[in-house]
């Protein structure tokens, strides 16, 4: 069935996955899966059970997840691999997202890459290693920069841009971004998605989502559990008790109650977690749950 959401958004309900349409030739599902967590540990090298991981990657695509989230930092390179060695040729209707503005050292540190020159380098890698010739979505990790800065990325995404125009990429998103920094990218290039840090427990970016929202641009909500204090734990703990549901569901659902533009990138290298975290897609929060739920947050 299809509808539209309060922010004018495109929504069809499938069996189990509402889609939302942020392009003419860029539809995903609400849900999606991260697959950060196909590495090794500390996301470096090969993962502990190759066979594994790619049966998780098969298992996403086989249950209707057209969205998954990457990088080539990840692994590094080892993820982007993965995904290649499990889905290519990529089924028609899957897109894959990836980010570009870090690098890893040889112990895995995690170095934070934004000179113009190496960000479109880390494109072609992607390219590279996903098997592709264009990239649906490239997200600008802008992590490095500090929360709500208002420093200009207008060099970074124009770089970025600059590949679109050739062909490289399709759409551009952004990652660990203030408000000012996707209005400075608007004014370059068109911006699909918004990848920031928001759960029930840090809702520093309520106004972010809310214009994403208002403007059509998925936001992309990361650290799904993180930050929570006993108190709260314990809150959302009886609220999935009673709704017969994991505490993990219970935080994705109302993630996806929170906002019509929302989408989820859970990570997971087991298949039946990866089947958990899809079923809370099809967890509706009753209003008493979601008022428990939103008090976490005050």
């Amino acid at each position: 069935m299809d509808e539209e959401s309060p922010g004018g958004h495109p929504v069809t309900t499938t069996s189990k996955l509402q889609t939302l349409t942020l392009a003419e030739d860029l539809t995903i599902t609400r849900m999606g899966y991260g697959a950060m967590q196909l590495a090794g540990p500390g996301v470096l090298g090969p993962p502990k059970d190759r066979d594994q991981a790619i049966a998780v990657l098969r298992e996403a695509a086989d249950l209707g997840l057209t969205h998954i989230d990457t990088s080539d930092f990840y692994g590094p390179a080892v993820v982007n691999e993965l995904i290649k060695e499990a889905l290519h040729p990529y089924p028609e209707g899957l897109h894959i997202v990836t980010k570009v503005g870090a690098r890893r050292d040889d112990k895995g540190a995690w170095i934070p890459s934004l000179d113009p020159a190496d960000l479109k380098a880390q494109v072609h890698e992607n390219l590279q290693h996903l098997g592709l010739e264009t990239l649906d979505v490239v997200n600008l990790r802008t992590a490095a920069l500090e929360a709500g800065s208002t420093d200009s990325i207008a060099e970074q995404f124009g770089a970025l841009a600059e590949l679109r125009r050739q062909g490289l990429i399709r759409h551009l998103g952004l990652s660990g971004v203030s408000d000012a920094q996707l209005t400075e990218a608007q004014g370059i290039a068109p911006v699909v998605t918004v990848q920031n840090l928001y759960n029930l427990a840090k809702r520093t970016d309520d106004a972010m989502v809310d214009r994403c929202a208002a403007e059509n641009i998925a936001y992309a909500a990361f650290f799904p559990l993180g930050g929570f204090s006993p108190l709260q734990s314990q809150t959302l703990g009886d609220v999935a008790e009673r709704l017969g549901a994991t505490r993990q569901q219970v935080a994705l659902a109302w993630l996806l109650q929170r906002s019509p533009s929302m989408v989820l990138i859970p990570g997971t290298s087991s298949p039946a977690h990866l089947r958990e975290n899809i079923a809370a897609a099809d967890l509706t929060l009753p209003a008493d749950a979601i008022a428990e739920l939103d008090a976490i947050g005050k």
